[in-house]
């Protein structure tokens, strides 16, 4: 069993920044794939960032690319998601994810096992 915790969501202004960071319990942390979603209201909860077991490889959604830089800390069992030039489409609450049987890094919500509540994000123009 694996408890998520997210921080570092707030209210910023378009074009701005902010640094969500996701604490990880559990000696296994290593062994997942980690990812962030957000889920915007009246609407799916879509992929956001992930990232492999080792970091050796990361994936983002087409919306987020260049703009969003997922890491981890495997010492720290950390996993972090970097967002710069935040939009308005950016307000979302944003969730971290664990896939505990990562064969790749997956896109589908269904495909994780461990979900932390989720933190807010609100940019404002």
């Amino acid at each position: 069993q694996v408890q998520l915790v997210e921080s570092g969501g707030g209210l910023v202004q378009a074009g701005g920044s902010l640094s969500l960071s996701c604490a990880a319990s559990g000696r296994t942390f290593s062994s997942y794939a980690m990812g962030w979603f957000r889920q915007a209201p009246g609407k799916e909860r879509e992929f956001v960032a992930g990232i492999a077991r080792s970091a050796s490889s990361t994936r983002y959604a087409d919306s987020v690319k260049g703009r969003f830089t997922i890491s981890r800390d495997n010492g720290k069992n950390m996993v972090y998601l970097q967002m710069n030039s935040l939009k308005l489409e950016d307000t979302a609450v944003y969730y971290c994810a664990a896939d505990r049987t990562p064969i790749f890094i997956a896109t589908t919500p269904v495909r994780y096992d461990y979900w932390g509540q989720g933190t807010q994000v609100t940019v404002s123009s």
